[in-house]
């Protein structure tokens, strides 16, 4: 008999194909939580808030209680994490109260506790319950592969926004040298030159700010040459590590493939593992397939059908 510990933990887990309690679980909160977010934005339209606020009021009661309850069966079912570092009784829950998910995990719900001490305007309050949309992440091997970039490339990411940061403090520098004298309501300090600089690097150009000295057109002309490769930089360093990403996961997913490939055939348990390794990458039934294709070719074998469930490979990986 699996504890009730650990039972919990696996329902609380990404769903798995033969876990219809962790399935329904994960749906359940995928569905609160974007009913959350549509509430929060109906809630903002002044006509459906005064006919509607006691049913919003209370549906906000409903899913702070739920959100409660799994925050700290979330805390309690840690420690059945694989591996040694939330083993432990209270520092591996106090290590888990720090990562990401779970900070998020308490801000969402931060809101709603504020707004019964009062003293805080209720129109932010309204508009943090938004951060509950962040909470999707935890079911969506997409934003989970987003966010695994974002952390591998902080340092990179980092470096071009401070390049960045220091053209704009330049760029705004150097057209308030040009412009402060025939400007000043404009450009009278270079803070005041700074929104001119940004919408000028992003390209968005509003037109409510622009430079007439020759000079200071010049450096304009010169500023928008240059931030087109600067702001397009973060972005490029986000998509390479992102392709990195990808091409990261389908390589371990081969490495499995050709190691229970090795000896010719796929058992029961290869087929769960493939299964499990498919779910937890996120890869989708053709690039599984693909996959698999590549590495039969590689091995010079073909497929092989599985003893216990009689599928093939290509059935096995994309069942």
């Amino acid at each position: 008999m699996i504890p009730i510990r650990r039972r919990a933990y696996e329902i609380l887990e990404a769903a798995r194909e033969n876990d219809p309690q962790s399935r329904f679980c994960d749906g359940f909160l995928v569905l609160l939580i974007s009913l959350n977010v549509m509430a929060v934005m109906l809630e903002s339209v002044s006509v459906l808030a005064a006919s509607y606020g006691p049913l919003f009021q209370r549906f906000e009661l409903f899913s702070v209680s739920i959100f409660v309850v799994e925050y700290v069966a979330r805390i309690w079912v840690c420690v059945e994490r694989p591996g040694l570092k939330f083993h432990h009784p209270v520092w591996g829950r106090l290590r888990y109260m720090i990562t990401l998910m779970a900070v998020i995990d308490l801000v969402v719900l931060l809101p709603f506790f504020l707004a019964l001490l009062g003293g805080v305007d209720l129109r932010f309050l309204r508009v943090l319950r938004l951060l509950r949309v962040f909470r999707l992440t935890r079911y969506s091997s997409a934003l989970r592969l987003l966010t695994d970039v974002l952390k591998d490339e902080a340092a990179n990411i980092g470096a071009a926004l401070f390049i960045l940061m220091m053209m704009v403090i330049l760029s705004a520098s150097l057209v308030y040298l040009a412009e402060f004298h025939v400007q000043p309501n404009v450009f009278g300090s270079i803070p005041d030159a700074l929104w001119w600089a940004v919408i000028t690097m992003t390209s968005i150009g509003y037109g409510d700010v622009v430079p007439i000295t020759t000079v200071g057109k010049i450096f304009g002309a010169a500023i928008g040459i240059i931030s087109v490769g600067m702001v397009a930089l973060p972005t490029g360093i986000i998509a390479s590590g992102f392709n990195q990403a990808l091409h990261q996961r389908k390589r371990q997913y081969g490495e499995l493939i050709e190691s229970i490939l090795a000896d010719g055939k796929i058992n029961e348990d290869d087929h769960a593992r493939l299964h499990e390794m498919r779910e937890r990458l996120g890869l989708s039934d053709r690039e599984a397939a693909a996959i698999l294709n590549t590495a039969h070719h590689r091995l010079h074998k073909a497929p092989s059908i599985c003893p216990h469930c009689g599928k093939s490979p290509d059935q096995a990986v994309g069942s």
